[in-house]
């Protein structure tokens, strides 16, 4: 059966991921391509694979793009409005993968639309969990995880038992600095930090991996796309990056989702849902690995996971402002503003500065992702001014 597709943020890794596995299979349409600020990418990717049409989020992009496409019967579009009516194109799967909080408005859009969303960005669940799970029902759209670790999960995960399950382990890497003695995180610099040692990914989740907020991201994510109280949401270092997750039984018995370290094994399934597309990726053979270790996280190396978890529990905006705060935290770390043990110091800073309370509404959602952002750009001026 043939699908129509929109794929928001196609330049990065997961649209780029995406579109090789399009490219594999003829019964799949492109009906949008989004991207931030790579014009000749989003241009080239466009023409291609005779997208409709083509949305730049950075306004000053536009003529660049509009000049590429011309000659073409694409239609270019730019700013974050284009992007919200992208995503509400009438299509048989959108792939959401925006980073940050950016992905919030036009993934929402999708959902109201009701339309199957792969969803590859775990901030849209941080910041507004309780919001966007509530539309998903109302409106009956299918949101299928392609994180990968969330993904095993959600195959192995039996909704229609949910008080069947013990609890759901997500596996961590640990990446790169998981070996590393703690007195030299001070000197870690931002290319050591991106240079993951199992996955192909962009700097700023490359960074979370270092930190290890990705995975206190992904346990807040999990908490809202699986029928689990915080308590039963496990986190296990696995090096190699075999095992992405597991579900726990009552009876004793694990179902453990499997395969090599490839992003485009969870795109297909979202792909493909309720089938499995077929793809060329690499097959897992266990004997060629010969063994698969286990352990646990580090919470003093690595104090995201701590304060990750803290801010599920506490709820309401908590999540959102923990979340704003890192983006701002990470990107100032790569311009090398602030080191890399302030990131989190930045994050924990934000988190005391902002009184806690409950999300009313996506416009509230907004308002706390901007406070928290400006919040954490001080902090991060203070830092700045005390190193010089």
């Amino acid at each position: 059966m043939s699908k129509s597709v929109t794929i928001l943020g196609s330049t990065g890794t997961i649209g780029q991921n995406t579109l090789s596995l399009i490219q594999d299979d003829k019964k799949i349409s492109v009906e949008a391509l989004t991207a931030r600020s790579n014009v000749s990418l989003l241009a080239e990717q466009a023409k291609k694979f005779n997208a409709k049409i083509a949305v730049i989020e950075d306004q000053n992009c536009y003529e660049e793009l509009k000049s590429a496409l011309a000659g073409t019967t694409i239609e270019a579009a730019c700013g974050s409005y284009a992007l919200v009516e992208a995503a509400q194109r009438d299509v048989d799967v959108l792939i959401s993968g925006i980073v940050g909080a950016a992905a919030l408005a036009p993934t929402l859009a999708a959902i109201e639309k009701g339309t199957t969303i792969g969803l590859a960005n775990k901030e849209c669940l941080v910041c507004a969990g309780d919001l966007m799970m509530e539309k998903v029902h109302s409106n009956k759209a299918q949101l299928i995880p392609v994180d990968s670790e969330h993904n095993s999960l959600y195959q192995a995960f039996n909704f229609n038992q949910p008080k069947a399950i013990e609890k759901i382990t997500l596996t961590a890497s640990g990446g790169p600095f998981r070996k590393k003695p703690i007195e030299e995180f001070s000197n870690i610099t931002p290319k050591q930090a991106i240079t993951h040692p199992n996955w192909d990914m962009g700097a700023k989740i490359s960074v979370d991996s270092a930190t290890m907020m990705n995975k206190g991201l992904e346990v807040i994510e999990a908490y809202h796309l699986f029928p689990v109280t915080a308590e039963q949401i496990d986190i296990v270092v696995h090096p190699q990056s075999i095992i992405h997750g597991m579900v726990h039984y009552v009876d004793g018995s694990i179902l453990a989702g499997m395969s090599t370290p490839d992003m485009r094994v969870p795109i297909s399934y979202a792909l493909g849902w309720p089938d499995y597309m077929p793809t060329t990726t690499a097959r897992l053979d266990l004997t060629d690995i010969g063994k698969l270790t286990f352990e646990k996280p580090d919470r003093e190396k690595f104090p995201a996971l701590n304060l990750a978890k803290s801010a599920l529990k506490t709820g309401g905006n908590a999540p959102c402002i923990l979340n704003a705060a890192n983006e701002i935290a990470v990107e100032n770390f790569l311009s090398k503003k602030i080191s890399f043990l302030q990131i989190i110091n930045v994050v924990e800073q934000t988190l005391l500065k902002m009184r806690s309370e409950k999300l009313e509404s996506l416009q509230h959602v907004f308002e706390t992702d901007k406070q928290a952002r400006m919040i954490a750009a001080d902090i991060v001026n203070h830092l700045n001014e005390d190193r010089h």
